[in-house]
């Protein structure tokens, strides 16, 4: 029960908060004036934050395709009997 009193406050603080919060005001005040100039700024917010939150996803995907790319090497190598085909072990390393 306390904690559907919690959700219900919390629901309506986000309620009538949701009228103040319009984003960053250069974005607002541009879109509302319809100056080009101001929605050009606008626009340019709007990519510069889609740049920013692409370049995670960017960065694990290529590490990631790079990881793939050479265990697929590696594995080819094994397979037609290449220089790293045999595993090394202890005892041949050190003799």
């Amino acid at each position: 029960m306390r904690f559907r009193g919690l959700a219900t406050a919390c629901l309506l603080v986000a309620a009538f908060t949701a009228a103040e919060a319009f984003g960053c005001p250069n974005c607002k005040d541009g879109l509302a004036a319809s100056d080009p100039e101001g929605m050009n700024l606008a626009r340019g917010y709007f990519y510069s934050i889609l740049i920013m939150l692409a370049m995670p996803f960017t960065l694990v995907s290529s590490f990631g395709v790079y990881v793939w790319r050479e265990m697929r090497r590696q594995q080819r190598e094994q397979s037609a009997g290449g220089p790293n085909s045999a595993p090394v072990t202890r005892g041949a390393a050190e003799s």
